[in-house]
C-alpha cells in the first residue's frame, strides 16, 4: 500500500511539474492580446487574466520588477502553494497631461462678469490664496470637490476643446491661462501644474497554477 501511495504521489508530482513547464512553454509563443485572451479561454478561464500597470500608479515591488522587463519577457514567482506567472505583452509610454481648473457656466453668467470674477481671481491666487481653495469655492463642476485638480489623463480622455487648449498649446510650469469655448457656454481659468510627461505602462497576462 505504502509503495503504490508513493507511486502515486510521484506520479502526480510529476504532471504538476511536467504541466508547469508545458505553460511556460506556451507562453513562449503568445506574443499579442489577442493570442493571451484565447489562451486563457482554452486553458485558464478561471486562474488568470490580463491586466495593465501603470507606472505612476502602480509602486508595488512586484509593479518595479516588471517594468524592468522587456516585452515578451515571463516572470514566475513560487510561493507555498502555487506559481504565478506574468508574461509582458505589451510596453510602451504614453504622454500624460495634468492640470487644474475653475470652470464657470456661461448660461448663469454673462461673459463680462465671468471676465471679471476671473481676473479677481486671478488676483487672489497671485497674492497666495491656493487655486484649489479657489477651484474648490467657485469651479462650477464636480471637480471642484477635488480643487480643480484634472489627476493624470491621457489624450482623448478629457473634455474634448479643454483639452485640446491643454495638450495642443505649449504652456509652462505656473502659467495660468483662459479657454473660452462660447458655444458651449464654458468658460475656463486653467493653472499649469504639472509639465506633460511620458509614463510607461505594460499590460501583462498573468497566470496561477497550483504547486506540489
Amino acid at each position: 500500500m505504502k509503495k503504490h501511495l508513493l507511486t502515486y504521489i510521484f506520479l502526480l508530482t510529476s504532471t504538476l511539474v511536467v504541466a508547469q513547464n508545458n505553460t511556460e512553454e506556451a507562453l513562449t509563443s503568445i506574443e499579442t492580446q489577442e493570442q493571451a485572451k484565447q489562451f486563457i479561454e482554452d486553458k485558464y478561464a478561471f486562474n488568470s487574466k490580463i491586466f495593465t500597470f501603470n507606472e505612476e500608479k502602480h509602486k508595488t515591488q512586484l509593479a518595479k520588477t516588471l517594468f524592468k522587463l522587456e516585452k515578451g519577457n515571463v516572470k514566475s514567482v513560487t510561493t507555498e502553494y502555487d506559481k504565478t506567472l506574468y508574461k509582458i505583452l505589451e510596453k510602451n509610454s504614453t504622454p500624460y497631461y495634468r492640470v487644474s481648473y475653475i470652470y464657470l457656466d456661461g448660461s448663469k453668467y454673462t461673459s463680462e462678469s465671468i471676465n471679471e470674477l476671473r481676473e479677481n481671481l486671478i488676483k487672489k491666487y497671485n497674492n497666495g490664496t491656493p487655486f484649489n481653495a479657489l477651484a474648490n469655492q467657485y469651479s462650477m463642476d464636480d471637480n471642484a470637490k477635488r480643487g480643480g485638480d484634472t489627476g493624470w489623463f491621457v489624450a482623448g480622455h478629457m473634455y474634448p476643446d479643454l483639452e485640446n487648449a491643454v495638450v495642443s498649446e505649449q504652456h509652462a510650469l505656473d502659467d495660468m491661462y483662459t479657454i473660452d469655448i462660447p458655444l458651449k457656454k464654458a468658460y475656463y481659468l486653467v493653472l499649469q501644474t504639472f509639465e506633460p510627461k511620458e509614463i510607461s505602462e505594460i499590460k501583462v497576462l498573468k497566470i496561477v497554477e497550483p504547486v506540489e
